[in-house]
């Protein structure tokens, strides 16, 4: 059984693959503090509520918050018996490599949901991920990442609203029932809203120029349903895009004879 682990900004996300399917995911916010044994506590807990037999043979990493990379190491090495894949490090092979700026460090998350999107979607994709920043990403025609465009996200947009002007209170992010608010609340969520559609609209449209051929745009993301009420910004919404990407990338290890 496969252990893919994919450490966010803000959240990370556990999930076993048994070869066919993922069988659960569980969640945990980010904390580079967290210990090795702590992160066992609480996943075999949660891995006994299941009743699941679990023998973890091998385990992935994506982690763009790196600093938790080494407890992740641990937990998998010593309570699993397993070396895990970090992708993004050079002994994780991708089965297209990016092609960026000499020198760029590309975000793992991206690479995966660029490998995850090219084997569901084909090639010539726009990414577009909402999490702690709203990233869109530009796979090729052979699947490789060639470059995109970083946003803020929606709630860290919200949370600095709210903290530089003291008198506007923190609000959810809802599709409001009109344009012009008749509130503050209302106007906030006005704002985010049509201001977060506009900026996918009017991002994929300038990439769509920008290479010059149809484009699908595949979205993720747990905010992705919420901007996906008739407004035809994207093609599909896949809610396990990363968990597949990193299914696929250690598959790929895997048939190369590395892991």
């Amino acid at each position: 059984m496969l252990l893919c682990i994919d450490t966010g900004n803000t959240n990370t996300v556990f999930s076993v693959w048994d070869g066919t399917q993922f069988l659960a995911h569980w969640r945990i916010r980010t904390d580079h503090r967290r210990t090795a044994d702590e992160y066992y506590v609480w996943l075999s807990t949660l891995i006994a509520v299941k009743k699941f037999e679990l023998q973890i043979d091998a385990c992935i990493i994506s982690a763009t918050a790196p600093r938790v990379v080494f407890n992740l190491r641990v937990l998998c090495n010593r309570y699993f018996d397993t070396r895990p894949l970090v992708v993004g490090k050079p002994d994780c092979l991708l089965p297209v490599e990016p092609r960026v700026d000499m020198g760029t460090t590309v975000g793992p998350d991206r690479l995966v949901n660029t490998v995850g999107a090219y084997d569901r979607h084909g090639p010539d994709l726009i990414v577009v991920d909402f999490g702690t920043a709203t990233t869109f990403d530009v796979v090729d025609g052979d699947g490789a990442y060639i470059g995109g465009a970083i946003a803020p996200g929606v709630n860290l947009s919200l949370e600095a609203l709210h903290m530089g002007a003291a008198s506007l209170p923190h609000v959810d992010v809802t599709m409001p029932g009109r344009v012009i608010g008749t509130n503050t609340v209302a106007c906030i969520q006005s704002g985010v809203f049509w201001g977060y559609v506009g900026l996918v609209d009017g991002i994929v449209d300038k990439i769509r120029a920008e290479r010059d051929r149809p484009m699908k745009v595949i979205a993720t993301g747990g905010l992705a349903p919420l901007f996906d009420q008739g407004f035809d910004l994207f093609d599909a919404i896949e809610d396990d895009l990363t968990m597949h990407g990193l299914r696929l990338i250690h598959d790929y290890n895997k048939e190369m004879g590395n892991g």
